[in-house]
């Protein structure tokens, strides 16, 4: 066999070289750090976006990939669903402690499904051609593509600031349902220290000081949509930017591979978290009481 028919036929070759091919051709494009998402077309008044596009391709690849893996499921598992039930378990242990035993159920599905969106749009950003075919114009020899057809939606605030608000809306339902507003209320306001523990001369003065922090910890809660989408948008899109600048890199670019796992987890951790902490309370004396 000769060499060059060996290196047609070695698919991690032929993916180096478009890896290598991809940075070459794109490393212009950096430079010029597109922000804002291309408009591709219009649905009646609805202009659907390149970051759009990402995102639908990427669910329907999700919706497919756990159909052909599960299939219908069966008592003995074929490795398909073996290979996915193990992931959630994998889940399952992670979440559980964090969200309690009582909010658990409701908030799971949400929690796999941030997690396995995000860290799969993430990672869309590091195929070849993602970000860098598309339109543009040609300087000095070189392409500068300024509308590409294909974008991880994770790059455009618009699909991370989504991301966020329906985290907050399950948040809400979930710790309403879970915990009542009783709790919540106590939560914020509610004097936390033991009566019967410290002086009357303390314990009183506390509750002022207790109150005023609730009020710190509602505007904490109305930010939190803002600081979860622009963590997850600022990692993917710097990340983008910096792999087009350095041509796809592989030190650069196997280090954004952990960025985007990364990423999914602590956006998809603090929101169990932001349930945790309300929802979380007296679930082992509730155990020990049934």
């Amino acid at each position: 066999m000769i060499p060059s028919l060996a290196l047609r036929k070695n698919p991690f070759v032929w993916s180096v070289m478009a890896l290598v091919a991809t940075g070459l051709a794109t490393s212009a494009h950096a430079a010029e750090g597109n922000a804002a998402p291309a408009e591709l077309f219009r649905i009646g008044p609805l202009p659907v976006t390149n970051a759009i596009a990402t995102t639908w391709v990427v669910s329907l690849l999700i919706l497919m990939g756990l159909r052909m893996l599960v299939g219908t499921p069966k008592m003995i598992p074929g490795r398909g669903q073996a290979l996915v039930e193990s992931a959630l378990q994998g889940l399952k242990e992670l979440f559980e402690p964090i969200v309690g035993k009582r909010a658990f159920a409701s908030s799971f599905p949400l929690l796999v499904t941030l997690f396995l969106y995000i860290v799969l749009q993430n990672w869309s950003g590091l195929l070849p051609g993602v970000g860098t075919i598309g339109w543009g114009y040609e300087a000095d020899g070189v392409f500068h593509v300024t509308k590409p057809f294909i974008r991880p939606a994770n790059s455009d605030w618009n699909g991370t600031i989504a991301l966020a608000a329906v985290s907050m809306l399950v948040w809400a339902y979930v710790v309403l349902r879970h915990a009542g507003p009783k709790v919540i209320l106590h939560d914020l306001f509610g004097n936390k220290a033991s009566k019967s523990e410290i002086a009357a001369a303390i314990y009183y003065p506390l509750s002022l000081i207790f109150i005023i922090v609730g009020f710190i910890e509602i505007v904490s809660i109305a930010i939190r949509p803002f600081t979860l989408s622009v963590r997850l948008f600022g990692n993917v899109f710097g990340g983008e930017n910096l792999l087009h600048a350095t041509g796809f890199v592989p030190p650069f670019y196997f280090l954004e591979t952990l960025v985007g796992l990364v990423q999914a987890l602590v956006f998809t951790l603090l929101v169990s978290i932001y349930i945790g902490l309300l929802c979380n309370h007296g679930d082992d004396h509730t155990e020990e009481h049934h």
